[in-house]
């Protein structure tokens, strides 16, 4: 359990009302930004809406907009910090497959710096994938996006 979170509750849940201890970096009526717990780094920033939504489908559009503009404020702040770093990291974790390990949507903003021992990130083996099987993972996004009635943008490449 971290810091003062009660037994059973979300953890970020009870940040985001005040009954657990969290570095708060900023606060709106949409997120909470705090220091993370267990850093990747220096300065590793949380992006969390208020509302409780496990991941990307319990978040509605407009949170979902407003954590991502907040995650590139606080990019830019932590660019411009006395931290030092040098690059950024933006990472979210959806689903227990995605090593999604609290459950509750969140925004990760990772400071990077020269030397900072932490691989790049999907820093796995990959291979070139065949233009006709692209085509069908694409078609299966496709439809999965007409069928929530999801409008795709004039123009698209099909």
């Amino acid at each position: 359990m971290t810091e003062g979170a009660v037994s059973g509750e979300c953890v970020f849940c009870a940040i985001v009302a005040g009954r657990a201890d969290a570095s708060v970096v900023l606060e709106d009526e949409t997120v909470v930004v705090w220091m993370d717990l267990n850093p990747v780094t220096q300065g590793h920033l949380l992006v969390v809406p208020r509302a409780h939504a496990v991941g990307f489908d319990d978040l509605d559009g407009r949170t979902s907009a407003h954590v991502w503009s907040v995650g590139h404020a606080m990019a830019r702040a932590l660019r411009r910090s006395s931290l030092g770093c040098r690059g950024i990291n933006v990472v979210v974790c959806d689903g227990e497959a995605a090593s999604q390990t609290v459950f509750h949507f969140h925004l990760h903003v990772i400071p990077r710096y020269p030397g900072d021992g932490v691989g790049a990130p999907f820093a796995v083996e990959t291979h070139e994938r065949e233009k006709a099987l692209r085509d069908l993972d694409a078609q299966a996004v496709r439809a999965a996006l007409a069928s929530a009635g999801t409008e795709v943008a004039p123009g698209s490449r099909t």
